[in-house]
């Protein structure tokens, strides 16, 4: 789990008018803290280190210590609200947590040994990555910062899914609690497509146009 720390003050000044003199002033950005058995609580979040560490990953997967005013908070980021075309951040909202219950987090998958991976070494297979993260459920001291999937031994055809997926202690899938029917398909190996198969399939589709004309007529 990694390491994220955020520097924050209390934002009394509410309001859209004041979101956007707090943006205009270029030092924090406008958030919200919310959960746990506090009520929600308005901050200006430190805005240097902030746009630093949302260039990372990991920072959204992550348990982070935002200390308001020298308080510190364990929080998850909940959502981030940005500009429709510039590179800013307008609001963020952050979800406080408790060491001792469960969290609910989409954490990314990480495919490694592609090169060495025999369907697509070996037999000349093509990689489908078909789910860039999952959903997973675990104390805030177990969240993992992404899942591993190793191809090294995937062949070619082969589908694997979420129940194929390796979890580390105390973390499990959110999507598998619902039953065997939401046992979704991650990656697979596959033949790659070739022009030769695009044109016999238009060659056929053509065949098959004369064929209706020739009924037609």
């Amino acid at each position: 789990m990694s390491d994220y720390i955020l520097t924050a003050s209390v934002r009394n000044d509410l309001g859209k008018g004041a979101s956007r003199r707090l943006r205009r002033a270029n030092e924090q950005v406008p958030a919200i803290i919310y959960g746990g058995d506090k009520a929600p609580e308005a901050i200006a979040v430190d805005k240097t280190h902030f746009y630093k560490s949302i260039e990372e990953e990991a920072f959204f997967s992550s348990v982070i210590t935002i200390e308001v005013e020298g308080k510190p908070q364990q929080v998850v980021v909940r959502d981030l609200q940005r500009h429709p075309y510039k590179p800013l951040v307008t609001h963020a909202d952050f979800m406080r947590i408790d060491a001792t219950h469960e969290i609910t987090m989409r954490v990314p998958l990480h495919v490694v040994n592609e090169e060495s991976c025999k369907g697509i070494k070996d037999e000349g297979g093509e990689l489908h990555v078909l789910s860039n993260e999952v959903e997973v459920s675990c104390l805030p001291k177990d969240l993992p910062d992404y899942l591993e999937i190793d191809i090294a031994e995937v062949t070619l055809g082969t589908t694997l899914h979420l129940s194929d997926l390796k979890l580390p202690a105390g973390v499990t899938l959110v999507a598998l609690t619902h039953g065997e029917d939401h046992d979704n398909a991650v990656l697979s190996v596959t033949q790659p497509k070739t022009r030769g198969d695009d044109s016999e399939a238009e060659e056929g589709d053509a065949d098959e146009g004369e064929e209706g004309e020739s009924s037609a007529e």
